[in-house]
């Protein structure tokens, strides 16, 4: 019973869609299309040229990797390391060797009584004043000159062989930058 009810009202709805879309009034969409063509045609524009695409070859496979020593240092620095080059582990360290070379900023200069400084920023926002002889950053870092703009150390760096150390020259300029 409950299946031709539902069978009727099926039917009922089809048929009533289908007397609905009989209507062949459709002078609405005529007038439409008539105003659409009775505008002028406008002009497409043309479709952008494109650059043809230039395949890059990476040519550097074939040479030393970046994180391989050259021979020419390698040598040098055999060599250095006989040197009297190596960090004094008898000294005492001073606060900003705790930090590394590149968390410090220079921002100042301080002149007192024919005496000069550098003013250092460590990254927890001390300002520490430093002279040349002064020891910073994690790499046995000695301020060796000083000037209105840069401070420059010289750190002693480990060369990659047990007991070899070289001198690396950096510098701190003034702002951080």
């Amino acid at each position: 019973m409950l299946k031709s009810l539902v069978l009727r009202g099926l039917l009922v709805s089809i048929t009533s869609l289908l007397v609905a879309c009989s209507g062949s009034d459709m002078s609405d969409l005529d007038a439409f299309m008539a105003e659409k063509l009775a505008r002028p045609g406008g002009v497409i524009q043309p479709i952008p040229t494109f650059k043809a695409y230039e395949a890059f070859a990476y040519s550097a496979t074939t040479l030393r990797s970046p994180f391989d020593r050259p021979v020419q240092v390698r040598e040098v620095t055999q060599l250095s390391a006989r040197s009297a080059v190596q960090p004094d582990n008898e000294r005492s360290k001073e606060f900003l060797e705790q930090f590394t070379l590149d968390s410090l900023q220079m921002v100042g200069r301080l002149e007192r009584g024919g005496q000069s400084w550098t003013l250092v920023k460590d990254p927890e926002g001390g300002i520490h004043r430093v002279q040349a002889g002064n020891y910073l950053g994690r790499d046995h870092g000695k301020v060796v000159n000083m000037d209105g703009t840069f401070v420059a150390v010289v750190e002693i760096v480990s060369d990659g062989t047990p007991e070899g150390w070289v001198e690396r020259p950096r510098t701190i300029e003034l702002g951080g930058q």
